[in-house]
C-alpha cells in the first residue's frame, strides 16, 4: 500500500471534487429562489446545522494554518483553540434564539436584513454589508490560497504534476469551487457538512494517534525537543508572546459570536428548540476536529529540529507534509479529502454571505431594494467574487508569503470587530441605538484595514484585531449611551424581551 501512496491520495482528491460538482448538480435541482440558495429556506435540520457550524469555523484555517502557525510559533495559537471552544457557547447564548426569531418575523435572507431590523436603519444594514463584504475578501482568500497549498503538496508528488504551480492549483481548485457553489448555494454546501463534518471528527481522533506515534515518546518527547531547542515556543504563550496570546483569545473567544458565515447558520435550522441539540453536538465537533491543528503542529516542529525531516519551505507546509510522510496511505487519504471538504464548504458559505450583501443588502439600503432576479445575479456575483479573491489571494502571497493562518486572523478580526457589538450586543441590550452601531463598525473597519495595509505595529505585542475589537466595543456602548435612546418596532421590542 505504501507503494501506491500518492495515487491513493490523488484518488481520494479526484473522488471528493467529483463529489462536489455532482452534490452542486443535486442541490441545484432544490435551488429554486434566492432564499433557498442564501438560507436553505430556513428548513435544516439539527444534525446538518450543527455539522455546519463547527466544520465551517475550522476549514482551511484551522487544517493548514493552525498546524502552520504552532509551526512557527509554537503554542501561541493555541489560545485560538481554547478560547473558541467557549466561543460556540456564548455565541449561542447570545445570538441563536433573537436572530432565529427576527429572521421568521421579517423574512430575513440575510445578516444585514436582521441588523436592519433591529436598528431600523439602512445605514447599519449598508455598514455591515460593507463589513462582510472586506473581510470575505481576506477570509475568502485564506480558502482559496489553502486550497492551493494543499493541491500543490499532493499534485508535486506524482510524475504528471510534478512541477505544478501555485497559480495552476490556485485555477484548479477555484474553478471546481465556482461550480460548486453557483450550481448549489447554501445547500450544497450545509449537506456536503454533515459528510465532511464526520470525516473531520474522526480524521482529528486518527491523526492525534498517528501524531504520537512518531516519536516513542510520543507528544512528550515532541515537546521535550522544542523546549530544548527553544524554550519560548513551548512556554504558554509561545513565541508569539504573552499579548498576541491573549489577544487572540479574546478576539476569538468573543469574536466567534461576530463571524457572519456562522451566525447566518443559526437562522438555517427549523425550530428554535433544535439550538439545544445544536450546541452540544458543534462543541463536541469542533473539539475533536481540532485535535489535528494541535498535533500535527507540535510534530512536525519537534521533527525538523530532530532532524528526521527537512525544514519547510513554508510553515503553511506543516499538515500536507505531515500526511504525505507519517499518515497511513489510506489515512492521508481521507484527510485530505476532509480537508478539501471543509475549505469547500466555507468557501461557498464565505461566497454565499458576500454575494448576498453584494446583490441583496447594498443595493437595498441604497435605492430602497435589492436587484431583480436576485439568484440569476447571485450566481454572476459568486463567479466574480471568486474570481477576486483568487486574486487577491496570489497578490497578498506573493507579495509577503502571508501565512494563511496569519490571512485568516485578520478576516476574522475584521468580523469580530465590527459586527460582535453590533449584533451580539446589540440584540441583547434594548439602549443599542444606530449611533452606537455606525461609529463601532466604522472604528473596526478603519483600525483593521489600517494595521494590514500600512504595516502599524502596536507596543508590547498587541495586536490589530484587539485593539479593532476592543476600540469599537468602547464606541459601541459609549456613543449609544451619550445619545438618544432608540425607539423598536413592537416586534423587535418583543424579541429582546424574551
Amino acid at each position: 500500500m505504501e507503494a501506491y501512496r500518492q495515487e491513493i491520495i490523488v484518488s481520494a482528491l479526484i473522488a471528493y471534487m467529483s463529489f462536489c460538482v455532482l452534490t452542486g448538480l443535486w442541490a441545484m435541482k432544490r435551488t429554486q429562489n434566492s432564499s433557498d440558495f442564501f438560507i436553505a429556506g430556513r428548513g435544516l435540520g439539527p444534525i446538518v446545522v450543527a455539522l455546519a457550524l463547527f466544520s465551517s469555523s475550522l476549514s482551511g484555517f484551522g487544517f493548514v494554518g493552525g498546524p502552520g502557525l504552532v509551526y512557527s510559533i509554537g503554542v501561541s495559537s493555541f489560545w485560538m483553540v481554547i478560547i473558541s471552544s467557549i466561543g460556540f457557547s456564548l455565541g449561542f447564548f447570545l445570538v441563536a434564539k433573537p436572530i432565529r426569531m427576527i429572521a421568521e418575523l421579517r423574512d430575513c435572507l440575510s445578516l444585514p436584513d436582521v441588523v436592519a431590523a433591529r436598528y431600523n436603519s439602512e445605514m447599519v444594514r449598508l455598514l455591515i454589508a460593507i463589513t462582510i463584504v472586506l473581510g470575505v475578501m481576506g477570509y475568502l482568500a485564506t480558502q482559496i490560497l489553502a486550497m492551493a497549498v494543499v493541491m500543490q503538496a499532493i499534485l508535486s508528488g506524482t510524475e504528471t504534476f510534478a512541477n505544478i504551480g501555485l497559480v495552476t492549483s490556485v485555477v484548479i481548485s477555484s474553478a471546481v469551487l465556482i461550480f460548486y457553489c453557483v450550481t448549489g448555494g447554501i445547500i450544497a454546501s450545509v449537506y456536503t457538512d454533515v459528510v465532511q463534518g464526520a470525516i473531520m471528527m474522526v480524521a482529528g481522533t486518527l491523526i492525534l494517534f498517528t501524531a504520537t506515534s512518531v516519536f516513542d515518546g510520543g507528544i512528550q518527547e515532541a515537546t521535550a525537543i522544542i523546549l530544548a531547542d527553544d524554550g519560548e515556543a513551548i512556554m504558554p504563550f509561545g513565541a508569539g508572546g504573552m499579548m498576541i496570546a491573549l489577544g487572540w483569545a479574546f478576539v476569538f473567544g468573543l469574536g466567534l459570536a461576530g463571524q457572519p458565515h456562522l451566525i447566518t447558520k443559526m437562522m438555517m435550522n427549523r425550530n428554535m428548540t433544535d439550538n439545544r441539540i445544536i450546541l452540544p453536538m458543534s462543541l463536541f465537533g469542533y473539539v475533536m476536529a481540532a485535535l489535528l491543528w494541535i498535533s500535527i503542529g507540535v510534530v512536525m516542529r519537534a521533527a525538523v529540529i530532530d532532524g528526521i525531516i527537512p525544514p519547510l519551505n513554508l510553515p503553511d507546509d506543516a499538515a500536507s507534509v505531515f500526511l504525505s510522510v507519517f499518515a497511513n496511505p489510506l489515512l492521508a487519504g481521507i484527510v485530505f479529502a476532509g480537508l478539501f471538504a471543509a475549505i469547500m464548504s466555507t468557501s461557498d458559505a464565505f461566497l454565499n454571505i458576500g454575494t448576498a450583501a453584494i446583490i441583496h443588502d447594498i443595493p437595498k439600503a441604497i435605492r430602497g431594494h435589492s436587484l431583480n432576479n436576485e439568484l440569476m445575479w447571485a450566481r454572476v456575483v459568486t463567479v466574480l467574487l471568486a474570481l477576486a479573491a483568487a486574486g487577491f489571494a496570489l497578490y497578498s502571497h506573493f507579495r509577503d508569503a502571508t501565512l494563511v493562518g496569519l490571512l485568516g486572523a485578520f478576516g476574522w478580526g475584521t468580523f469580530a470587530a465590527s459586527i460582535f457589538p453590533v449584533v451580539a450586543v446589540g440584540l441583547n441590550w434594548r439602549g443599542a441605538n444606530v449611533a452606537g452601531a455606525v461609529t463601532a463598525i466604522f472604528a473596526a473597519l478603519t483600525i483593521n484595514i489600517a494595521v494590514q495595509m500600512a504595516g502599524i505595529t502596536f507596543p508590547y505585542g498587541i495586536s490589530g484585531p484587539l485593539v479593532a475589537f476592543l476600540s469599537s466595543m468602547v464606541l459601541f456602548v459609549g456613543v449609544s449611551l451619550l445619545t438618544r435612546k432608540p425607539e423598536l418596532p413592537a416586534d423587535i421590542e418583543q424579541v429582546l424581551e424574551i
